[in-house]
């Protein structure tokens, strides 16, 4: 491992340099990778494995006929690299595990007879594993149960492999029965195209990530942007003008100055006006907010959370109500404006 100094503090991460690809198809070289769940993960990581010379299957329930359908125009064959789940978990000796949590816990009595003495199971989330009195996602003592969970969606993971980039990811082994639990992790965070890897716990991985997803990624930018459109149109401003303010110039100027050298730098590549007013205006912003972090943080530890999305995802209606939330979403006049403005853009060439 090599040891990097993040801001002060020294951490182990796994790097593509010391950890080959060759290495990872080595590893992986007598194994059978089973995706199971052709949704959001499965596509992006069985493909940029697929693409790495590695031996993958997908279990794909053929009722769930437009991710059966996608399968088959990525290449999968039925019968041969395509299979009913409970057949790919069968013929797997790497389990990977990427259904939504939800379907996590209905799927788990199908899968849980699948798995033979040695094989791996492997999640991308800690969801199932760490809240288990919940999930009942218990699995067998005489595999072993890994995790490599990348940082960013199936879409921006397929995207940053095609770039020759990629997205980093976290790792652990909750349960090594083979001694080789690391080693097989490690060379499936490399597979999928991992830029680097650093170590977890299932436990931080699930913590950080519904705390990520419900604050700053998510949650807490929707409903920042929300606010901030609506006291500029409440002051007499244009939907384009609040809308530019507020997320066009956020997602096509300053957040890639962020991403290129970091905060600091962007500040010292604004105006002035601007790098004063937001100097002074981040402690208030941190001040109003940290206290609503804190709540979302221990709803996360303590289970809350879990239990809050397994009972809203295992409604009946549960899909109907999400159209509905997405629709109303989508059909505020911040992101009708969106619309409008994205198709303004400048055409590439």
């Amino acid at each position: 491992m090599a040891k990097i100094d993040f801001g002060g503090v020294v951490e182990n991460v796994v790097t593509r340099e010391e950890f080959t690809l060759s290495k990872a198809r080595e590893v992986l070289k007598n194994e059978v990778i089973a995706i199971i769940g052709y949704g959001v993960q499965g596509p992006a990581q069985a493909l940029n494995m697929r693409d790495n010379g590695i031996n993958v299957i997908i279990g794909q329930a053929p009722e769930f006929k437009a991710d059966w359908d996608k399968a088959i125009a990525d290449g999968f064959v039925p019968g041969k690299t395509l299979f009913p789940v409970e057949e790919a978990a069968t013929k797997g000796t790497i389990i990977q595990y990427l259904v939504s949590d939800a379907a996590q816990r209905i799927l788990w009595p199908k899968i849980k007879p699948c798995l033979k003495k040695g094989d791996a199971l492997y999640f991308s989330h800690g969801f199932s594993i760490t809240y288990k009195e919940h999930t009942g996602v218990i699995p067998p003592a005489d595999i072993d149960v890994i995790l490599c969970a990348p940082k960013g969606s199936g879409t921006s993971v397929r995207r940053n492999f095609l770039a020759g980039a990629g997205i980093n990811s976290s790792y652990s082994v909750f349960q090594d029965f083979t001694g080789r639990a690391e080693e097989r992790t490690i060379a499936l965070g490399i597979a999928i195209g991992s830029g680097y890897l650093f170590p977890t716990t299932f436990e931080l991985e699930v913590f950080s990530d519904l705390t990520g997803e419900r604050g700053v990624l998510m949650g807490a930018l929707a409903g920042i942007m929300d606010a901030q459109y609506q006291v500029l149109r409440e002051n007499g401003h244009s939907p384009s003008e609040a809308f530019n303010e507020t997320v066009e110039e956020l997602t096509q100027s300053l957040i890639r100055l962020v991403d290129e050298n970091g905060m600091d730098w962007m500040y010292s590549n604004c105006s002035a006006t601007a790098q004063r007013g937001a100097l002074d205006w981040r402690p208030k912003f941190k001040d109003a907010t940290l206290p609503v972090f804190k709540d979302l943080y221990a709803k996360v530890k303590s289970g809350e959370e879990c239990v809050r999305v397994l009972q809203s995802t295992g409604a009946a209606n549960y899909k109907e109500m999400l159209d509905g939330e997405l629709k109303e979403l989508g059909n505020s006049e911040m992101w009708r404006t969106g619309a409008a403005v994205r198709k303004l853009r400048p055409v590439k060439k």
